[in-house]
């Protein structure tokens, strides 16, 4: 069995599988956008979505947009089309690995490639919106709250804003570690 792991940017054929990772990591917390609104940031942002394979299967993607600090995507919109955005603020949307593949470390390669991206692109900072109790996992990754930012009811009761900055240099490897829970890093 092929198990090699690739990062790459989200293609046409991709998005049956994200929608469906999507729909089961936020459905239960009441944030699932849909396949539309799915598109539509990608759409927005294509150098800054990729999908992670494990040999031929999609086992999780990632979506991030230039958004300005301290704003968030509206789970109730679609983007607008592609904007050119100074770079500044990545916004990481969403993360999401597929239940049976987690604890093999693929988020974290995920965010690893975004914190490349962010940083190729001149990002500043990484921010996100955490939500279903996840800002535990994020302060571990070196994200910080920002309370009173997420306004109430936007990405469920417990959501909360947070930012790093992205390092200069690039993140080491490690080996895995505990297993990223779906995020809504925004949404």
């Amino acid at each position: 069995m092929d198990d090699t792991v690739r990062v790459r940017r989200i293609a046409d054929g991709d998005w049956d599988a994200v929608v469906a990772l999507e729909r089961d990591a936020y459905s239960g917390l009441g944030l699932s956008e849909g396949r539309a609104a799915l598109q539509s940031r990608a759409a927005a942002s294509p150098g800054t979505c990729f999908v992670v394979d494990v040999g031929l299967r999609t086992a999780g993607y990632v979506l991030a947009l230039p958004y300005p600090l301290h704003r968030y995507p509206d789970l109730e919109r679609a983007e607008e089309t592609a904007t050119a955005s100074p770079p500044g603020n990545l916004h990481l949307h969403d993360i999401v690995v597929a239940p049976g593949l987690r604890r093999r470390g693929l988020a974290r390669h995920l965010l690893r490639h975004l914190t490349g991206t962010a940083r190729t692109r001149g990002d500043e900072r990484i921010s996100l919106v955490a939500v279903g109790g996840t800002e535990r996992f994020w302060s571990a990754r070196g994200f910080v709250p920002q309370p009173g930012v997420v306004a109430t009811g936007d990405y469920g009761a417990d959501a909360v804003y947070m930012s790093r900055p992205v390092p200069a240099v690039p993140l080491p490897s490690s080996p895995p570690a505990s297993p990223a829970p779906s995020l809504r890093e925004v949404s």
